[in-house]
């Protein structure tokens, strides 16, 4: 079968570019092994913010008291969480399913698993299917590393982890970063216990020691065990537990073990070798700013280009491509501003560089930090937890980089990415006019708290 375009996974670039094509008058085939939507929709953001909504209703409700409000009973019912957890995955992959139908005639789903034999040609159930443009969006899984014993035991990823019907007793955490903290806390909120092991000194440990160390804080006050500057040795069975043994001889025992300690891209039974497509050390998929491949014609996007694994990196890198497609003029990816955020409770949310890569990289900047606390909003509401903190260019007053730990984090980032998006000096938050009280006025008397605006 001949077609126009053929797109590899259905996950968020995939499905906007085949869509956007068939409107542009191509003709697709999209080839999905798994369920319609990808890791977002099926095994990440949605299922995960799903329960972690879950597991703040309970946090709230046994913390109520300190606003004055008692409740007497909080029972969470785990089964429930699942169930409702599942039904909007359903919801959103039943979306899916119908943005794709509603594409009409000239786009078509073939269900199966994907593999080269030519440069532009892939089988997929014994049939073979040829285009000009192939576009791979086979994203990435989780990555289990070589420990010894760990195959002897029944350890969950994090698609495994959203599957039990019942709640740990105790759930070990491998990893404390964004996908092992976000569990972490919200299994803890839940009723279990839980313990992270994590071979860095700091959660999180791309970010600078003061944003972890908030983060780290709360989860200490949460009774969250933390297990820092541990390797693991090895893992076994023993009496009906999982015991993870770190290289300083420690024993943590456990009910369960969640395993996240990050992904590996989905091309090793790509048939990479038989399309001659290039791939990195690490077995991502090497792509130009233009997200071109080692082959004409054939592109790569999202998690299966290794840069960074966000669900709008994705959804931004199908807009990028689908122009240059078009012919028409647009940047690549280098240089855009991607900002981020670990749905833990307080949010932990970013953009740009930390102070530790800016000193690393011997750039100049000028920096203000602040407790989340200080805001107004914070005392008021009893969501202080967090530190914030903002660097720019001392020259051009731009800004280089900013950490935000807190309540609703994730969205206040947006006023800093849209300020940097547009190459805006900061001293337009200033001059900015912020509604009282909001956490949002926190970020205007972050930037206040500037030297150049302290001594004005």
């Amino acid at each position: 079968m001949k077609t126009d375009v053929i797109v590899i996974g259905s996950g968020q670039a995939g499905v906007p570019l085949a869509t956007r094509l068939v409107h542009a008058g191509k003709t697709v085939l999209v080839v999905e092994r798994g369920a319609l939507g990808g890791t977002c929709v099926n095994y990440g953001c949605t299922p995960t913010k799903t329960m972690v909504a879950s597991a703040r209703a309970a946090h709230v409700a046994r913390t109520a008291g300190r606003l004055g409000v008692h409740v007497a009973d909080v029972r969470v019912d785990f089964a429930a969480v699942i169930d409702r957890k599942n039904a909007i995955v359903q919801q959103w992959r039943a979306g899916v399913e119908r943005r794709l139908t509603a594409a009409g005639g000239r786009l078509h789903v073939a269900h199966g698993h994907a593999r080269f034999v030519g440069p532009h040609e892939i089988e997929v159930e014994g049939q073979r299917h040829q285009a000009d443009t192939i576009i791979v969006n086979t994203g990435a899984r989780p990555f289990v590393p070589p420990i010894p014993g760990l195959d002897g035991v029944p350890f969950v990823d994090n698609a495994g982890v959203m599957e039990l019907r019942e709640l740990p007793g105790h759930l070990v955490v491998l990893g404390g970063g964004y996908v092992g903290c976000e569990f972490a806390q919200m299994f803890r909120r839940f009723g279990s216990e839980v313990t992270i092991i994590d071979r860095n000194e700091h959660l999180l440990s791309r970010e600078d020691a003061d944003t972890s160390s908030a983060l780290e804080a709360v989860f200490r006050g949460e009774g969250i065990a933390l297990e820092l500057m541990s390797d693991v040795a090895s893992v076994r069975r023993e009496n009906g537990h999982i015991v993870v043994r770190t290289k300083a001889g420690k024993d943590v025992r456990g009910t369960h073990l969640l395993v996240a300690v990050g992904r590996r891209p989905n091309t090793d039974d790509l048939g990479c070798d038989a399309a001659g497509l290039d791939l990195d050390a690490r077995g991502f998929v090497s792509v130009d700013d233009g997200y071109a491949t080692s082959i004409p014609g054939v592109f790569a996007v999202g998690d299966v280009t290794g840069g960074p694994q966000f669900t709008h990196t994705a959804w931004d890198d199908h807009r990028l491509l689908f122009e240059r497609l078009q012919g028409r003029s647009a940047h690549g990816r280098a240089g855009r501003v991607i900002p981020y955020c670990v749905f833990t409770d307080p949010h932990v949310a970013g953009v740009g560089l930390t102070e530790r890569e800016l000193r690393a990289k011997g750039i100049a900047y000028e920096v203000a930090t602040m407790s989340f606390g200080d805001i107004a909003r914070s005392i008021e509401v009893d969501e202080r937890a967090g530190t914030m903190k903002v660097m720019i260019d001392p020259k051009t007053e731009r800004v280089l980089g900013c950490r935000l730990v807190g309540s609703e984090a994730g969205e206040l980032i947006h006023i800093v990415v849209t300020l940097m998006q547009a190459g805006a000096s900061v001293r337009a938050i200033v001059d900015a006019e912020a509604v009282h009280p909001t956490f949002a006025e926190g970020v205007q008397s972050l930037v206040m708290r500037l030297p150049r605006f302290t001594l004005q």
